[in-house]
């Protein structure tokens, strides 16, 4: 993977005024608090937040990227154009759910291309969501 443009939420509060939202994190905040969530892909309370610049006029093929629950609890994805199955890449802890590889079908140029995207991986992100809430 390429390095990427990291994707700011400007209106993110910070803890440090000389440090970016991410950096310094408000004790309240949720993790990923610093970046934004794309309003464009909520579909049934669920949302993607970018980390990484998605939008390439020749085409995002991978990214870095964390998915928001119904609930408002979060996950970490690493993403990537081309086929596989989601996998851990790293196990839940206090913050967060964990961090997974998902795959997506085709490169993202606009945000209905991520939109489509994170659609067709939803379903295995909630058969994990639900997995880590019955162990946890």
């Amino acid at each position: 993977m390429k390095s990427r443009k990291l994707s700011l939420d400007e209106k993110a509060i910070s803890d440090d005024l000389g440090k970016p939202a991410f950096l310094a994190r408000l004790k309240a905040a949720p993790i990923y608090h610093g970046f934004p969530i794309v309003p464009e892909t909520e579909t049934d309370g669920w949302f993607f937040g970018a980390i990484t610049e998605f939008e390439d006029t020749n085409g995002c093929q991978d990214g870095d990227a964390f998915v928001v629950a119904p609930d408002g609890t979060r996950a970490g994805l690493v993403w990537s154009v081309g086929e596989g199955n989601t996998s851990e890449i790293l196990p839940p802890d206090k913050d967060r759910w964990g961090v997974y590889q998902v795959w997506f079908t085709m490169p993202i140029k606009a945000k209905a291309d991520l939109v489509f995207n994170f659609r067709s991986v939803l379903p295995q992100l909630k058969e994990v969501y639900e997995r880590v809430k019955r162990e946890n």
